[in-house]
């Protein structure tokens, strides 16, 4: 069968690909503190006999656009965004580090600070941070938390835990199939650094024309690839043809 099939295949499974991601793009661009993926692939030569004049598309490592959504003012003090570089940290189901810009946080049934996914926040201790039933709750822009217990007068404050912000090495983090962004290793050590600001929530960072113009663009690369296909199909049954009446 002619080398071309399998050209239009990889090129193919690449546009299959990158609809995947545009399409997971465009269903998240409300999706607060989203970070949009990016499809990659690269021409790479087939060497063997002969010129190498087929290129093939190969598949490499998935990134992540890294770029700040819009900070939007919500007045809610347990709304919590990132101003500038930098994560906070959350508690995966299997108790693994993991680091969002999700910044909608909730109070759950245990007192813990949990995300909008129901995920909980970490604490510099590494633990979850649980807050006693409280009147009032101030979140600093270092993440400090501070509440007023109920009952008490205004003058009570109390200090309940400190969100754990990071700013890994961009180059180090990946995004997992749970959405969030992880380095594969060891926890990242807090960020003195890093500034939140309460009362915003982050919005998502893609681009919805953009992405709709990318599903457009790889549909109809798409075609293209299957009617390549289609033609070293026709290509071969014609030569089977030629060489039976030989």
């Amino acid at each position: 069968m002619d080398k071309v099939l399998y050209l239009a295949m990889s090129g193919a499974r690449e546009n299959m690909l990158a609809q995947q991601a545009h399409a997971n793009n465009l269903a998240n661009a409300n999706t607060s503190g989203f970070k949009a993926d990016l499809a990659q692939a690269r021409a790479m030569q087939v060497f063997g006999e002969g010129h190498a004049s087929r290129v093939y598309a190969q598949t490499e490592r998935p990134a992540t656009d890294m770029t700040s959504g819009t900070l939007i003012e919500t007045g809610r003090k347990l709304d919590i965004a990132v101003a500038g570089d930098g994560w906070f940290s959350v508690i995966r189901p299997d108790g693994t580090e993991g680091y969002t810009r999700a910044g909608s946080l909730q109070i759950n049934a245990a007192n813990q600070l949990v995300t909008g996914s129901g995920l909980p926040v970490m604490g510099n201790g590494g633990i979850p941070i649980v807050l006693p039933p409280f009147e009032e709750i101030e979140v600093s822009t270092s993440g400090i938390i501070t509440i007023r217990p109920l009952g008490e007068n205004a003058a009570e404050l109390l200090v309940a835990d400190q969100i754990k912000l990071v700013n890994p090495d961009p180059q180090t983090l990946f995004k997992g199939p749970d959405g969030l962004m992880t380095n594969g290793g060891e926890p990242e050590l807090a960020d003195p650094n890093v500034r939140i600001r309460s009362g915003y929530i982050e919005s998502s960072n893609v681009n919805a024309v953009s992405e709709l113009t990318g599903i457009i663009s790889t549909s109809r690369q798409f075609e293209m690839q299957i009617k390549m296909m289609k033609t070293a199909q026709e290509n071969s049954e014609t030569a089977a043809t030629i060489l039976k009446i030989s």
